[in-house]
């Protein structure tokens, strides 16, 4: 039997959204298919629960029996046996329960890991378009309280309705039997407690909303106050006492939300005891005038007393069950619409493994336009972005979504990359460099067109070993929250403590690590935030090198750093890039120069490629923006960066 408890914690629920609502029958069987592995242990859990409940009427009937037979007769043999068959009953109900406990947590735990496997999996292979239109925090809580309001389906709502269906039905059988005037009794009161508990139930929930909104919101300040950059940007504008009593303010109303929550808690206790204690009370006292006029006896009025509390709770339970069966449907929904979510980059039936990868890249006609159709369901993304999403640095694909027609952001690119070549892509802000170089890897797949490695179509290969053979260093890498062993290794799991020192000396980085107060295990911070721009640079560069790429993509790695961190990553990219080919976003005067070929891209094409000297020679767009490149590089204030050229 459900206890007041959870009746309590069902009715604080906030689901007036789910009145309407209704379970199609293709959720239903789906819900039921996800859980076909689960389908044995669901069985014995039903039928543990099933064979508890029935246990538990044994006893009032045993109580029964020793006032009417064995006490009325004098019979001590008798009493001793219903003793034993006391014991045995409670024995037996409490290894039911902890049997139905065991299958339940082990069917729900499975559950959860099924679900949140199958989600994180599902979201982490989908293409970046997904990130950039989704909430993260709604992201997480899908794997979190959705997950867990699924599980509940199972666990909780369905063995609490069965439960409560057999407690009640065998309980009004068995008191109709014994005695039916006390037993319409017992049922008349139930309402005088359900309607003013039906009331204490929508204040519970709305408390319970506005807490559960107050609490998101003191979760969100802190998760962006306590970050590095959130904590700096509050101490630079002086904000600790405004942000304190911001802070306080919600708090507070969380506390009285507490205060409020308690009382309301409290009443409906209170009424729920109250209204036993009427049931039982009155049953006693009309069934002792019968028991007085000889028409019932004593055994049989103490065996109602104790089925009348009985009814009450689960009455109350099942008055709710359809909001709780639907709420639990309602998760496993918003669970598959994440699971349900489309995803246009995948590995093709027969596409084949990249084997020792030479490097050989080629843009074939390759067109490209961000595609205007959208991956993410709506529920998973921002209030205030539902039809925008975050940009692309210079890809910009949210004016492309914005529009009924895709916007090219690359038209007709031919460009062919010998291996071991390094070939620098230039271009005014938002010409598409960065699109051209995230169509290797197949961040993203071409329009039309084909991306070529080693003379094979990159859609015809399996990402794992596509992107194994290419290494990418960006702008601002990204780094874990974790020892800076542990990011190099995200690289090459297996690699020795060795392996990642020749790497980090290869990066210009082995002493700034070691010198650290515990060496490679010191944690970096988040985002690496314990390091400078250019030792995150050079980690990244080493976490790089231990993965040993054939194409590597540099991604203006160096268009932040000051001239002395320069220096050093250049040393670093010398390193990494001998031997290898590379394609690198550049805008440094040292990083064009050197390069074996530039490819000037504007608007989305190619306009210029050839030599450093060849094109200054020229006279066309390379020319200009490299004297306004030369000039910003000289200028005092600018020493430490210039315009994109």
């Amino acid at each position: 039997m459900v206890s007041a408890w959870g009746v309590l914690h069902s009715m604080s629920n906030d689901r007036s959204s789910l009145a309407d609502k209704t379970v199609t029958a293709a959720t239903r069987r789906r819900v039921w298919e996800f859980a076909r592995r689960w389908r044995g242990w669901i069985s014995a859990f039903m039928v543990t629960t099933i064979a508890a409940t029935f246990l538990g009427l044994v006893a009032p009937l045993v109580i029964r029996e020793i006032f009417d037979s064995a006490i009325a007769e004098g019979d001590g043999g008798y009493l001793n046996v219903l003793f034993g068959v006391l014991i045995a009953a409670a024995l037996g109900e409490a290894l039911l329960a902890l049997l139905a406990r065991r299958l339940s947590s082990g069917i729900g735990e499975g559950l959860i890991f099924d679900l949140r496997l199958g989600l994180f999996d599902h979201v982490q292979r989908m293409p970046l378009s997904f990130f950039t239109r989704t909430q993260t925090g709604t992201l997480v809580s899908r794997l979190n309280n959705d997950v867990i309001g699924a599980q509940r389906a199972f666990t909780g709502t369905l063995g609490t309705v069965v439960s409560n269906v057999i407690t009640l039905g065998a309980t009004l059988v068995t008191m109709f039997w014994l005695e039916w005037r006390l037993t319409l009794l017992a049922v008349v009161i139930l309402p005088v407690f359900v309607l003013p508990a039906r009331r204490v139930g929508k204040g519970l929930q709305a408390i319970t909303r506005e807490g559960m909104n107050l609490n998101a919101s003191m979760n969100n300040t802190m998760t962006e106050r306590f970050n590095v950059a959130g904590a700096l940007l509050v101490k630079l504008f002086g904000r600790h006492d405004d942000e304190a009593a911001d802070f306080a303010d919600r708090a507070g109303r969380v506390r009285d939300i507490g205060i409020r929550s308690a009382l309301y808690s409290q009443i409906f206790l209170i009424a729920l005891t109250l209204v036993g204690a009427v049931g039982t009370a009155l049953i006693y006292w009309l069934g002792g005038h019968l028991a007085i006029d000889g028409s019932l006896s004593a055994g049989t009025l103490v065996a109602l007393g104790l089925y009348t509390v009985r009814i009450y709770v689960p009455l109350t339970s099942l008055s709710n069950a359809r909001v709780d069966v639907m709420s639990a449907f309602v998760s496993f929904e918003r669970v598959f619409e994440v699971l349900d979510s489309p995803n246009p980059i995948t590995d093709r039936g027969d596409a084949r493994e990249l084997r020792r990868p030479e490097g050989r890249v080629e843009f074939r006609g390759v067109r490209f336009a961000y595609p205007v159709a959208d991956t993410a369901p709506q529920s998973l993304k921002a209030a205030e972005d539902s039809t925008k999403a975050a940009a692309a640095p210079e890809a910009k694909p949210d004016d492309a979504a914005a529009r009924a027609e895709p916007v090219e952001v690359l038209s007709g690119i031919d460009l062919s990359i010998d291996a071991g070549q390094m070939v620098a892509l230039v271009g005014p802000s938002g010409s598409g460099k960065t699109t051209l170089v995230s169509l290797v890897p197949r961040l993203y797949d071409v329009t039309a067109g084909a991306v070529l490695v080693d003379g094979a179509d990159v859609r015809h290969l399996t990402q794992a070993s596509l992107r194994a053979a290419i290494g990418t260093v960006t702008q601002d890498p990204h780094l874990f929250h974790d020892t800076a062993a542990a990011n190099l290794r995200y690289a090459k799991p297996g690699a020795s403590d060795e392996q990642l020192a020749q790497a980090c000396r290869a990066a210009r980085i082995h002493d700034v690590i070691a010198a650290l107060p515990d060496g490679y295990d010191t944690v970096v911070g988040e985002r690496g935030y314990r390091l400078s721009g250019g030792e995150k640079q050079r980690l990244a560069i080493a976490r790089m090198l231990l993965k040993a790429p054939a194409i590597v993509i540099l991604d203006e790695a160096t268009s932040h750093l000051d001239t002395e961190n320069e220096a050093l990553v250049q040393e670093a990219l010398t390193e990494a890039l001998r031997g290898r080919t590379s394609l690198v976003v550049a805008h440094r005067l040292s990083t064009i120069v050197d390069a074996d070929l530039i490819v000037v891209l504007d608007d989305g094409v190619i306009k210029e490629s050839g030599s450093h000297d060849q094109l200054r020679a020229a006279g066309g767009l390379y020319a200009e923006l490299y004297e306004g490149l030369l000039k910003a590089e000289n200028a005092p204030s600018q020493a430490s960066g210039g315009a994109e050229p």
